[in-house]
């Protein structure tokens, strides 16, 4: 007899391979279960419903998509990097377009671990000085826009047909956020530095503060770059 571990592993599985086949983006249980060989009730015992087998099917599609960024290689440059994992994004979006339209449209949480994914990367942008905002805000404007331009593409690939669409949407938004060389002093060089100290400070910590010191240092630091 096969452990709920391996169950479950193989109905989200199931789920997912019916998913890209369906051509309305659903999938039946019944159909999952009998491909798997166990009874509805086992199902529903390990994910409750159909609905959360579905957000079983998108946090699994969430952990491949993080194993592939993980693969990526990680240069000095962290602008360069960003370029890469925004082209990244919209290969996996059009190999995987189910799942994707499951993980960015279904209302799991699948969309905030992704946006945490890029929020790492654009932590090192703001500690080369290359960032315009935080790395939080800026992740919140990115992130939409990529996975827009993916879903019409998804969607509607009659209508959005141009190829050189994900690279104008790219550049147009990481215009918006990016400095790409090292931001000048400019008005507010207190609130730049703060940024950089942050950012730099997330990425490598230190050894010269308690962690209450850490914590409170992270809260000024937060204050100061705060908008008006």
């Amino acid at each position: 007899m096969r452990d709920d571990t391996a169950v479950r592993a193989a109905l989200i599985e199931a789920a997912e391979r019916q998913l890209a086949a369906s051509p309305d983006g659903d999938v039946a249980t019944r159909a999952v279960c009998e491909e798997v060989g166990v009874t509805q009730p086992v199902l529903y015992r390990l994910f409750g419903d159909k609905r959360g087998l579905l957000h079983a099917v998108a946090d699994a599609g969430v952990d491949r998509y993080a194993r592939r960024k993980a693969e990526l290689e990680v240069t000095d440059d962290p602008v360069a990097d960003l370029y890469a994992g925004w082209d990244d994004h919209m290969a996996f979006a059009l190999e995987k377009p189910a799942l994707y339209q499951l993980m960015f449209a279904s209302g799991t949480a699948a969309h905030g671990r992704v946006l945490d994914l890029l929020e790492a990367t654009l932590v090192r942008c703001a500690a080369a000085g290359a960032l315009r905002t935080t790395p939080r805000l800026a992740a919140q404007l990115i992130l939409p826009v990529n996975a827009g331009v993916a879903l019409s593409v998804i969607a509607h690939p009659g209508r959005y047909d141009d190829p050189g669409l994900s690279h104008r949407a790219r550049d147009a938004v990481f215009a918006a956020v990016l400095t790409r060389a090292p931001e000048p002093a400019g008005p507010d060089p207190v609130r730049s530095a703060a940024r950089r100290l942050r950012s730099q400070l997330t990425l490598s910590g230190t050894d010269r503060l308690e962690p209450e010191e850490s914590a409170l240092l992270d809260r000024w630091l937060d204050r100061l770059d705060r908008p008006d």
